[in-house]
């Protein structure tokens, strides 16, 4: 057999189809395990590409095998596709999309371009069937002629329309190879055009330009290896030996012993060098997994990849960590020996290990625990770089104020997180550049604008705070938000208090109230059979409504540090109250011992309140 690297659109140049074996598995690949990830890989590409950066390593997409078949003269040449049909074929489905796509805004030429990577053109025996690049199983075959011909999204969603059964929550899924089309366009909707709220990356670029650029990204970037079989080669002893389970190494194996190869060529004592900078790394504690977006990962690759991530001001997949190190280092050679690199490695990872498991009293105790508990692990690079230059307790008490009201604003808000590793990897770069002081943090953060990573106002945190059902946020970040507020109380001579278990967020009007909690007019509430047929008008059904939304609201929660049973927590309010001061001695709570009655109104009033002890916590620059 032979082996070639090659850039994946050159499989689909040359008049040739590839096709799936009958006795192949159908089409099986989904959204979060394998579309989302390449499209991960592809956007990748297209934001270098349009950021100029051409030092950028290519992408390997993995391996296909293919087995030449015999062709008549006449015929269009076939291969078999042993290993990597999956690959292949959702390729196609995006070629497709990016085709569609294309044409839809205008850009025909570039259009007729995709086209020519998903269809054979010319003269052909079977047309029907040989103007395809790839040729599916048979069970496969219609949806995918659809995808490839129809020409248009609309005619897509024509022919597999939304088809929602009686009484069904959803509807019913439409084909994959469909799914994926519309998976696709989607993002490329979104990565070209933008939103109302978030504008495309370099909007004030044509769109016909960075189409351009990334088309040209998709041709360059991104390679696969061919293994194309020769005759006497057997393809299912081929196909099992890549498929093999074995136990793979991890990138900050391969990392280590790429740093301590090089370490050898250049005479450098290894075995002093594992002891003093990388024997801490073989610690169990590195070889933990935790979960990081989608992907459950070992703190040794972590801690690499945001590392990385710190010294470039660039976001790298942990996949790409290999590659992109190795790159780095070859390149800007930062380091004057591989001594000084393990050594700058060594401190980070102390570093990293401080923000994983930090210890009351340390400077950076209040914004690790603050991200772990709002479950934002994209800022590490951030923080990797401020500790690396050694900042004051001062500096890092305001630091951490800034950096925790803006997250904490646009949780309460709503907005989304998707765009964090890009606000904060900015912000890395930039703080290199410009200088790290709180100054230069705040009005960056200040500079950040559209619904991905603006700064809220104190007039939307209000809306927000007052108006949106905070019980949504999760029990983890209301605690920490509470257990703030909480301090709020105190006096400069007050203890701070420490909780020896994670306190609870209780509902002080409770969310099963109809039994015991009349409405404002003394009557009982709507359950919700009821409320879901009452007229629009019904004055009880609108005082129902009111009052769920009331009791969702911050006004309506407080923190306890032991939980209250579910009779007491349902119990009216004369009979909670002295239960409620039982269970805890918080000052927060204690203020409600002034509350004869609790209603919408007590509830908007204490929401008021809080906002005005939020304000001075959480200030906006």
């Amino acid at each position: 057999m032979e082996a070639h690297a090659v850039p994946l659109l050159a499989i689909f140049e040359k008049k040739m189809r590839l096709e799936v074996p009958l006795f192949q598995r159908q089409y099986v690949w989904g959204r979060e395990s394998q579309w989302e990830p390449l499209w991960d890989d592809i956007a990748r590409k297209f934001v270098e590409s349009v950021e100029g950066r051409t030092d950028a390593p290519v992408h390997f997409l993995g391996a296909m095998v293919l087995d030449q078949k015999q062709t008549p003269v006449t015929h269009v040449e076939k291969r078999q596709v042993i290993d990597g049909q999956q690959r292949l074929t959702t390729f196609q489905i995006f070629l497709s999309a990016l085709r569609d796509f294309c044409r839809a805004q205008g850009f025909d030429e570039l259009a007729k371009e995709c086209a020519n990577f998903t269809e054979n053109r010319g003269m052909m025996a079977d047309p029907k069937i040989d103007c395809f690049k790839v040729w599916p199983t048979q069970l496969d075959r219609t949806q995918f002629s659809d995808v490839v011909l129809s020409g248009s999204r609309e005619e897509i969603e024509k022919r597999h329309p939304i088809v929602w059964r009686k009484w069904a929550r959803k509807p019913d899924p439409r084909p994959k190879m469909v799914e994926a089309y519309l998976f696709f366009y989607d993002q490329l909707s979104d990565f070209f055009l933008g939103s109302a709220t978030e504008p495309a990356i370099h909007a004030e670029t044509p769109v016909s330009a960075r189409l351009e650029e990334c088309f040209q990204a998709l041709k360059n970037s991104l390679q696969v290896v061919t293994i194309d079989l020769q005759p006497g080669d057997d393809p299912q002893v081929i196909f099992e030996t890549l498929n093999a389970r074995g136990e793979p190494l991890l990138p900050a194996d391969l990392l280590r012993n790429y740093i301590f190869l090089r370490a050898a060529r250049a005479g450098e004592d290894q075995e002093a060098l594992y002891t003093e900078f990388w024997r801490r790394f073989d610690d169990p504690f590195w070889r933990e997994e935790v979960k990081q977006g989608r992907l459950t990962r070992p703190r040794s690759d972590l801690f690499m990849q945001h590392f990385l991530a710190s010294q470039i001001g660039e976001d790298i997949p942990v996949k790409h960590l290999f590659v992109e190190y190795k790159n780095w280092i070859d390149r800007k050679r930062p380091y004057a020996s591989v001594t000084r690199e393990l050594a700058a490695l060594s401190t980070q990872g102390d570093n990293f290990r401080r923000i994983l498991e930090p210890k009351k009293g340390d400077p950076i105790w209040d914004i690790a625990t603050f991200l772990e508990a709002f479950d934002i692990r994209t800022a590490y690079p951030l923080l990797l770089m401020l500790l690396e230059t050694g900042l004051g307790d001062r500096e890092w008490e305001t630091m951490s104020k800034i950096i925790e009201s803006y997250l904490l604003r646009r949780a309460v808000c709503a907005l989304n997180t998707k765009n964090y590793n890009r606000v904060f990897l900015s912000l890395t770069k930039n703080l290199r550049k410009d200088g790290v002081t709180t100054e230069n943090l705040c009005r960056l953060l200040l500079g950040q604008s559209g619904e991905s990573s603006e700064w809220p106002t104190d007039s939307q945190f209000k809306s927000a705070w007052l108006g949106k059902p905070a019980y949504d946020l999760g029990n983890a970040k209301l605690v920490h938000i509470f257990t703030r507020l909480n301090e709020t109380y105190f006096s400069a001579k007050s203890e701070p208090i420490v909780f020896e278990k994670q306190p609870t967020i209780e509902h002080i009007l409770p969310q099963q109230w109809i039994e015991h909690w009349p409405l404002p007019e003394g009557r009982k509430g709507l359950v919700d059979g009821d409320l879901l047929i009452a007229a629009d008008d019904d004055p009880r059904a609108r005082s129902t409504a009111e009052r769920n939304r009331a009791v969702q609201n911050i006004g309506n929660l407080t923190i306890l540090t032991l939980s209250m049973n579910a009779a007491q927590s349902n119990c009216a309010w004369n009979e909670k109250r002295p239960e409620l001061m039982k269970h805890s001695l918080l000052p927060i709570n204690q203020a409600l011992n002034e509350a004869d009655e609790w209603n919408e109104d007590k509830i908007a009033a204490r929401a008021e309140d809080l906002f005005a002890r939020a304000l001075t916590l959480w200030p906006r620059g």
